[in-house]
């Protein structure tokens, strides 16, 4: 029987993983239970298992400008802990990263194996927990980067929107910022495919296809609601200045997983369609 870990189990991610291994051996470790910053903690958590996916994260983008040393502890210095831990026990490692290990200037999808070069202090962190992972466990890692992640246990964009929606006639949304909006439901799915499938290490890009920005996202979301659209306007990146660049352009290329024999995580449109059904954005007032 394979035995999995999942280090982050509380966080949004870590909630939807639960739910896609359910009925396996599962051992679900949210903050409280597992630091991954502390070397000995993470190899007794991960000894005995078999497949260790990472969903811990300092997410707090803004906050890594003035607390980088923090955000590093985790995200890279926890990453590389539960790599050394899993190479140790020779489990396999699937850790989640971000597109923020890219600068944002692309025209055209980052592919798998684009140099890194993020622009802020919590993408630095991000792009060294991979490099720091694949260096220690280079045989068992997998990489999986991901954007725009919205679910029913966290950040979520609808609801903000909806709930906007209730109080506000228009809502102004950026429209200059280009990226891939992801279920997170649909990425804990893909993880587990990637485990099962005992697909090459390496990196993947969690990602829901197709592009969209965060206006087209907005719109879409009031329309799933049976809201006006054209209650959305289109604003630019210059009227919410926030102290962490984000990167302008995140569409992430898919070809690692059709190289592995893997289908790519499906468009953003019918994965949206999808979460709305499933109450994903329930909650919000409308």
């Amino acid at each position: 029987m394979t035995r999995y870990l999942i280090a982050g189990a509380r966080g949004m991610l870590g909630q939807d993983l639960r739910r896609a291994l359910d009925g396996r051996a599962v051992t679900a470790l949210g903050r409280a239970e597992l630091d991954v910053t502390d070397r000995q903690a993470v190899r007794d958590a991960v000894s005995g298992h078999d497949v260790v996916f990472n969903a811990s994260a300092y997410t707090k983008v803004d906050d890594a400008e003035t607390h980088e040393d923090d955000a590093f502890a985790i995200n890279a210095t926890g990453t590389q802990n539960l790599a050394a831990a899993a190479a140790e026990s020779g489990a396999r490692l699937i850790t989640v990263s971000t597109d923020y290990v890219f600068d944002g200037f692309a025209t055209e999808p980052y592919a798998e194996n684009t140099p890194r070069d993020p622009i802020n202090a919590y993408g630095r962190t991000k792009a060294a927990g991979e490099e720091l992972a694949l260096a220690a466990h280079p045989d068992g890692t997998s990489v999986v980067r991901t954007a725009w992640l919205y679910g029913a246990g966290g950040s979520n964009f609808g609801a903000t929107m909806l709930r906007l929606a209730a109080s506000h006639e228009t809502v102004s949304v950026v429209d200059d910022q280009r990226g891939q909006p992801t279920w997170s439901a649909d990425l804990a799915r893909q993880l587990v495919a990637l485990a099962d499938a005992e697909a090459p290490a390496g990196v993947y890009h969690g990602t829901n296809s197709g592009i969209a920005t965060w206006y087209d996202l907005a719109r879409a979301v009031f329309e799933l609601a049976g809201l006006d659209p054209e209650r959305v306007l289109p604003t630019d990146s210059s009227s919410f200045v926030r102290p962490a660049p984000r990167p302008a352009y995140s569409v992430l290329g898919h070809d690692a997983w059709t190289q592995a024999g893997l289908e790519p995580m499906r468009d953003w449109r019918v994965a949206l369609q999808d979460a709305a059904a499933a109450g994903v954005f329930r909650g919000a007032a409308r």
